[in-house]
């Protein structure tokens, strides 16, 4: 039985109701999750599970399962299990999981200051980075921090839709990233649209609009091989 992603929907969605299906050393498996699971360079969410007796269970880490339709969620190795069956309450530890999002909508938009194709990328909390693919340097970290902090003044709206996978087989330039390919094979796709910017195939979690990111800053441009630059923002 698949996990319902409630965040694919709702990413401000903090609290929900669930109910167990599988409770085992590996995680626990509900019916349903606005836990976003680890993926596409974002990590898994942190939270609380409440019981039916009160007790509360701490969420450490969020992965999906083998076969990739379901959802682990990870708990300590001395955690009492609910059985399956059992309703549960879900509490996002909500801070951490917005600071992601900021972090998200900005590199969709240093997609845009910078664009050449990605090779890697990684979001942490209230920082991140993009590795492109770029034949020449001389980038300019001032120059691209205001490019980036330009379009965050915009306060583009960020909206989602799904197409099918053939229209974005037919659309290969909706695809930045090199590495890692959007999922293919259920039927849709998820675009992460941004007003008038920018628009890619995207799982993850987004703030609604772009003046939410604040003052986002670049870094660092590192060198990581002949072509490849390594690009880090920060947040404040």
């Amino acid at each position: 039985m698949p996990t319902e992603l409630l965040f694919r929907d709702d990413a401000y969605l903090r609290e929900a109701e669930a109910r167990i299906v599988v409770a085992d050393i590996t995680g626990l498996v509900l019916d349903r999750t606005l836990f976003y699971a680890q993926g596409g360079g974002q990590p898994g969410d942190r939270g609380r599970m409440v019981r039916e007796d009160g007790t509360e269970i701490a969420i450490l880490d969020t992965v999906y399962g083998p076969e990739k339709s379901t959802v682990l969620h990870r708990v300590a190795p001395d955690a009492a299990l609910p059985a399956p069956g059992e309703r549960v309450r879900l509490l996002l530890d909500w801070p951490l999981r917005h600071a992601r999002m900021r972090v998200h909508t900005a590199l969709h938009l240093l997609s845009v200051a910078l664009p050449y194709p990605v090779t890697g990328g990684s979001i942490g909390d209230g920082e991140g980075r993009l590795d492109f693919d770029i034949p020449d340097a001389g980038l300019d970290k001032e120059a691209v921090t205001a490019r980036l902090r330009e379009m965050i003044g915009q306060d583009a709206a960020v909206t989602t839709h799904w197409i099918s996978d053939e229209e974005l087989l037919a659309n290969p330039s909706l695809v930045k990233t090199m590495s890692v390919k959007p999922p293919v094979g259920s039927g849709r796709v998820r675009l992460v649209a941004i007003e008038g910017l920018d628009l890619q195939p995207c799982g993850g979690t987004h703030v609604r609009r772009t003046a939410e990111i604040g003052t986002a800053t670049v870094t660092a441009i590192e060198k990581k091989g002949k072509q490849n630059r390594r690009v880090r923002l920060s947040l404040a």
